[in-house]
């Protein structure tokens, strides 16, 4: 199996520090990987980063629906991760975990009602092509579904639960830092996207999980619990 990591970097939400970090922590919990950043900003990248060109007319996480294009010059299985998240052990089990169907996370919201089966998109993994028919749906109806579909993630539950529906990772697998390992997600004041956590707390994943989340705040880099500080690096 030709195993392939992507992530997608756009603006300045997130540095090419946030890029470097992450092919740094699968470089440590993953072996023979080609390494891909979906980005119109090559500056200060790992050279060992494989660069693809963001398309135009699209921002933000609408992005996203590209990355299942067969245009992409990838060839086989694709593990695509967010930047905001810190790697916590090997991930060779999310390429060999039911390889006959694609992959994605339970949304955090299961976190508060245990029944919740919507996704979230911060983990999927498919095979290069296998979603290709949703992107070409996306580019002709764009407007459409980035009008009627708070996010990504949405407008990706809504073309595919009904008749292509994801397998979900082990909730235990992959795993919210402030909802599911921390024991509060209280937040300190401070503007949105750059808060911190009230409280450090001195706690570690499980042994089963291997990719910890941070949705919204805090970021890694505000994040100053010893684990992700000694991690996310």
């Amino acid at each position: 199996m030709i195993k392939n990591v992507l992530c997608l970097k756009h603006g300045n939400k997130y540095s090419a520090d946030y890029v470097n970090r992450l092919y740094n922590m699968v470089s440590r919990n993953l072996s023979d990987f080609n390494f891909y950043c979906l980005t119109e900003n090559r500056l200060d990248l790992n050279p060992n980063i494989n660069v693809i060109d963001l398309p135009s007319g699209l921002n933000g996480w609408w992005y996203k629906p590209y990355m299942f294009s067969n245009d992409l010059p990838i060839e086989g299985t694709i593990l695509y991760m967010d930047l905001d998240v810190v790697i916590a052990d090997s991930l060779e089990k999310l390429f060999t975990y039911n390889t006959d169907n694609w992959c994605v996370i339970r949304d955090f919201t299961r976190a508060m009602r245990p029944t919740w089966q919507r996704y979230n998109s911060s983990v999927i993994r498919f095979k290069k092509g296998q979603l290709d028919k949703y992107w070409q749906d996306f580019k002709r109806n764009s407007n459409t579904y980035i009008k009627n579909n708070f996010g990504d993630q949405d407008w990706l539950w809504t073309v595919t639960h009904k008749t292509d529906p994801a397998t979900h990772w082990p909730d235990e697998w992959i795993q919210s830092w402030k909802w599911e390992i921390r024991s509060s997600r209280e937040l300190a004041s401070g503007a949105r996207g750059n808060r911190k956590l009230q409280t450090i707390e001195d706690v570690t994943p499980s042994n089963e999980c291997c990719i910890t989340v941070f949705h919204g705040d805090p970021n890694p880099h505000n994040c100053e619990d010893p684990w992700v500080v000694e991690h996310w690096k």
